[in-house]
């Protein structure tokens, strides 16, 4: 089991396209990165605890290695707007890579190096990389949120598009 612990605006869109991942065993929502213990989505909402929204990813290394996490994740969201992905805009949707060990560390360097000389973005990567901290768990209302709710305005507006552009691109890497 390996783990890695990701944030990149809201923890639904990630949840989402990270279960579709070939390799990925469990993708759990919560928040990580901030100063309260055992944080509520509406504390973190309220932008007063330091949390992003964040996902913890299960996967199996066999599969999928980190690298490919993550360019799953700088294809999906907007590593460029400090807390802000879209209409979402606080510091709990900032983009941040929370790593599990020096090895992530130095993977997500070299990931964010490549992209930036590569000139993918416009604008400067302001993705944070800081180890890991305590991950809380989200409330039971946020698992599997989309697959739940694929109806809803925001899901269709903001999920979606990110799922729907996760298959094109990713599209040999999607579980069967």
């Amino acid at each position: 089991m390996a783990l890695a612990t990701l944030g990149g605006g809201c923890f639904w869109c990630l949840e989402a396209v990270y279960l579709g991942l070939r390799g990925v065993r469990a993708v759990k929502s919560g928040y990580a990165g901030g100063h309260k213990a055992n944080p509520t989505y509406r504390e973190v909402c309220g932008k007063q605890t330091g949390h992003a929204e964040v996902v913890q990813i299960d996967f199996d290394e066999t599969q999928l290695d980190f690298a490919d996490l993550l360019r799953v994740f700088f294809t999906i969201h907007d590593p460029t707007t400090p807390n802000r992905q879209g209409a979402d805009v606080g510091p709990q949707y900032r983009s941040i890579i929370l790593t599990h060990s020096p090895a992530q560390e130095t993977v997500a360097r070299a990931m964010i190096a490549e992209i930036e000389a590569e000139k993918i973005w416009d604008d400067k990567i302001v993705t944070e990389i800081v180890p890991a901290s305590v991950f809380w768990p989200a409330e039971a209302e946020h698992d599997d949120y989309f697959n739940r709710n694929p109806f809803s305005g925001y899901c269709r507006a903001v999920v979606a598009p990110k799922v729907q552009k996760f298959r094109k691109v990713f599209a040999d890497r999607v579980k069967p």
